[in-house]
């Protein structure tokens, strides 16, 4: 027969080798949850220099846009506006479905617009009379802070 003695000494040890298997235990869990931790600041930061690096390019570009004014009874005006926050060069300003309700004369003698700036507007004669098609396509062009030529379309409604 074996005889095993446990004295206080054995005690000592097992119970030290159980909290130190705790204790690593514990560490490991700990540096998984700061893993997480650093992976979730990572990509925190990442998306903020998205959003400034959007902010910015933003900063750069004009926003274009038309739409009809009524003044008056019969009066009506085509209303070219910059609403972005850089000033538009060589504007151009095209109808793909056809021209019926603004001036040619008019387009001809203010467009291509060398330089509309921030909250500037251009505004265009506009003929209307009972029959004429409430909505019209209206392109847009211009160059800005963007590397290509920007283009946009719009329906502006009577």
């Amino acid at each position: 027969m074996i005889n095993i003695t446990v004295d206080s000494g054995d005690i000592i040890a097992t119970l030290a080798l159980l909290f130190s298997v705790y204790a690593t235990f514990k560490t490991v869990q700990f540096n998984n949850r700061q893993q997480e931790v650093i992976k979730s600041q990572a990509k925190l930061n990442e998306l903020l220099l998205d959003k400034e690096t959007a902010g910015v390019e933003l900063e750069k570009q004009a926003d274009l846009g038309a739409a009809f004014l009524k003044l008056g009874n019969s009066k009506y005006r085509l209303k070219v506006f910059n609403k972005g926050k850089a000033p538009a060069h060589h504007v151009t300003i095209e109808f793909p479905e056809g021209n019926e309700v603004v001036s040619e004369g008019d387009i001809k003698s203010k467009f291509p617009l060398q330089f509309l700036d921030v909250h500037q507007n251009v505004e265009l004669i506009a003929s209307v009379y009972i029959g004429k098609k409430p909505k019209h396509l209206v392109r847009l062009e211009w160059d800005d802070g963007r590397p290509e030529r920007v283009t946009k379309e719009m329906w502006a409604t009577l």
